[in-house]
This record gives structure tokens, sequence and C-alpha cells, in this order.
């Protein structure tokens, strides 16, 4: 479901706006899980919607791609999917799937999408309202992924090449997992810095980034932490960075 469409009006010179995302503001209402794993042999799963604040609220949820977009069907529905919550109330809503057709050898990523609309109170007419939105990952993990992800971390190989002059840094995953990463330092040495430009590593798939300046030796090393099922962060995990030769393409 599409989320509401932003509609602005002006009164005494003021701008109304309303049913808008605004990214630099603070959701009022909060979901209970910062991600979401939804295994394909479970009926459904289920995120829980908090009201904390004084005033009540509308909110509208919903499932869509990492594109972000209104067009592209998605195998998901949620219930409810539109709903009012009160002044520190709380909803649960449930996620199910639909038959489809998403890989069955690794998992997809879609996204868990919240919209508050606040209530407009009394005849404020000079007053600005504004309806956040907020988004978590939702990870489809087919009954063929058994296994924990974290487990399968030390499976990633990193390899170092240089590519028309420039060092590179080439990151394979050969596991069917999503790996988010809340730490990946390279080490030379007494020297560590963070590799800019590598949040997340899809299942089966390779990701080549710059390596940072002064980090482009041989000898080098990884420090990896991922987010798992549940949010948290895993334990670091040393990786050894090896030497490859650059392939034309």
């Amino acid at each position: 479901m599409p989320p509401l469409i932003c509609n602005l009006r002006l009164f005494g010179g003021c701008l109304l706006l309303t049913a808008c995302m605004l990214d630099s503001a603070h959701a009022a209402l909060t979901i209970s899980s910062t991600l979401i794993v939804y295994d394909s042999s479970q009926r459904s799963a289920s995120v829980v919607v908090t009201n904390p604040s004084q005033r009540p609220f509308a909110a509208q949820a919903w499932i869509n791609t990492e594109a972000d977009d209104t067009t592209t069907a998605v195998p998901f529905m949620t219930a409810p999917a539109l709903f009012r919550l009160g002044a520190g109330k709380e909803q649960s809503v449930q996620i199910s799937a639909l038959p489809n057709d998403l890989p069955q050898d690794r998992e997809s990523l879609l996204f868990f999408n919240l919209q508050e609309i606040p209530q407009a109170i009394g005849d404020q007419r000079n007053a600005l309202n504004i309806a956040l939105r907020t988004r978590i990952k939702l990870f489809y993990r087919p009954v063929q992924v058994q296994g924990n992800p974290v487990d399968r971390l030390k499976e990633l190989r990193l390899s170092r090449m240089q590519c028309d002059g420039r060092p590179r840094l080439t990151l394979e995953n050969p596991t069917p997992y999503h790996y988010t990463f809340s730490r990946l330092d390279l080490i030379e040495g007494k020297r560590q810095k963070a590799l800019p430009g590598s949040d997340m590593l899809a299942p089966l798939s390779t990701l080549d980034v710059a390596l940072p300046s002064g980090m482009d030796g041989s000898g080098l090393q990884a420090v990896v932490t991922v987010i798992n099922d549940y949010g948290g962060t895993s334990k670091p995990l040393i990786l050894p960075v090896h030497d490859s030769h650059c392939t034309q393409r």
C-alpha cells in the first residue's frame, strides 16, 4: 500500500503540511523491532507499534521494495493496514506472505513501512502537522536456507587488487544471507580505518569498493561485525584480506 499523499495548504501566510515524510524529524510512533526476519515456514510475522506520546495518531503500514517504489507488487500484506492508536496504546501488526516466486536459494530483501498521521488539534489554523514514515528491513528467508547467518560470516572473502592504478577491495559473499555491517574496519600494522561504501552485502554477490588512503599495502586484515537476527551486534571477527589480480570486465 503506498503512503498517503502530501497535502500543502496556506492559511494566514503559514504553510500547513500534512502526511509527508521528513527525515530530520523524529517519529512519535515506535516499532518493537529494528528489523524483521520472515521465515517462510511461519504463517505470519508480527511487530508491535507503540504510541508513547500524549496525542492520538492514525497509522498506515505496508511492505514494499528496497527501491521504495509504488508500482512493484510485493507478495506480502499487513493487517491492519490502517489503524488508530491512542496515547500510550500499542497495536500488533501481522505480516503475511502470499504465494510468490521469490528465490528459494537465498534471502530476499523488502521493507516494512510505518507512516504516522497526526490528528488535527481543534481549529488550529497556523499549525504544522507532519506525518513521518519509518522503514525497517524485512528479510524473507526460505525454508531451504537453514542455520545462523552469523555462523557463516567467516565464509566472506575479502580481496585486495590494483585496477587501472587504483587500489580496490572486493567483498565476496558466497552465503544465502544479507549481511548488514555495523563495523567493517581495515587493519594494517597499527593503523585502522573504516571501509566506506560497504553498509550491506547481498547474498551470492560481490561488492567492489575503493581502499582508504594509506591502506593499500599487503598484509591487510578486516574486523567485521554485523547486525544479527535480533537487531543486536555480532562479536568482532577478524578476516584476512587476500591479494588478487584485477579482472578485466
